[in-house]
């Protein structure tokens, strides 16, 4: 995306959480949404929730979903072949999600200082199985090698190391990522959004819910085979959204061309996530 286009509105454990807990006061409040009960919540959900405990539970905060339609052609090489691509309005969509997590722990376990909380950044797209239309990551930047690691190990995600920052300033949140992960792609994102209205929840069919409303996500793993990971939250609490945006190669990463148009902008403030081990899919290696 060109340099400053914005888009449409639609150190030790204590140290960092110190620093966290400076950054939560630094928000705007918090009215609560997506913090309610998850147990007690379902019927939003398009098919019922996993049984037995999570893996892991976290907390989602001040995140911007920007959204690109991209022609299915110009992904469909970079998704497993096992997946389709999911479209809305015949287009497929790509999506750069800054944010930043807290409460990052085991199901049943307290959090650990210094891994707790950390940034990250991913690249996104939308695919399906037949079954499940769920989330495919193309990679994911975070600011904890540890967490880096435990999510390649654990999730077979594409996780990447990265030095980052995120703060709340004058009203925005201004956030910078520059991948530091040996031999991996270059990779930088750096700009301000902030919400610019009232949190309210997508209706159905509409193209908000479309990109929000999915409760499981895909990978590629080890020999190319394919796994899914269950996860559970409240609806998603959205506002309206404004950002600007100096620098962004994530895409180009990934030999895309980034969109010359706006992107589709979202801001959610907090959301509480429930995250279940994956789930191989199929027992045949792909290339």
């Amino acid at each position: 995306m060109p340099d400053g286009l914005t888009g449409h509105r639609s150190d030790s454990g204590r140290t960092v959480h110190a620093a966290w807990a400076r950054l939560e006061r630094a928000s705007p409040g918090n009215s609560g949404w997506g913090t309610r009960s998850l147990s007690a919540i379902t019927d939003h959900r398009p098919w019922p929730r996993p049984d037995g405990n999570p893996t892991m539970v976290q907390t989602w905060h001040d995140l911007l979903f920007a959204h690109w339609p991209v022609p299915p052609e110009a992904l469909q090489h970079l998704i497993p072949p096992s997946l389709a691509l999911d479209v809305y309005d015949a287009q497929a969509w790509l999506a750069v999600v800054p944010f930043r997590m807290s409460g990052i722990r085991p199901w049943g376990l307290p959090a650990v200082p210094g891994i707790s909380a950390l940034p990250e950044l991913n690249l996104r797209t939308y695919v399906t199985d037949g079954t499940k239309p769920g989330v495919y990551f193309f990679s994911l930047d975070a600011g904890s090698p540890i967490a880096v690691a435990l999510a390649r190990r654990w999730y077979h995600l594409p996780y990447y190391r990265a030095h980052m920052r995120v703060r709340w300033e004058d009203g925005w949140v201004r956030y910078s990522s520059r991948r530091t992960h040996r031999g991996a792609e270059p990779a930088a994102f750096e700009g301000r959004y902030r919400p610019v209205g009232d949190p309210s929840h997508a209706t159905r069919g509409t193209v908000e819910h479309w990109f929000t409303e999915r409760y499981c996500l895909y990978n590629r793993g080890p020999r190319g085979r394919v796994y899914r990971s269950e996860v559970d939250h409240v609806q998603w609490p959205l506002q309206p959204a404004e950002a600007r945006i100096d620098r962004n190669t994530l895409l180009s990463a990934h030999g895309l061309a980034v969109p010359d148009t706006a992107p589709i902008l979202h801001f959610s403030r907090r959301l509480d996530v429930r995250v279940w081990l994956p789930e191989r899919l199929n027992d045949r290696a792909m290339p």
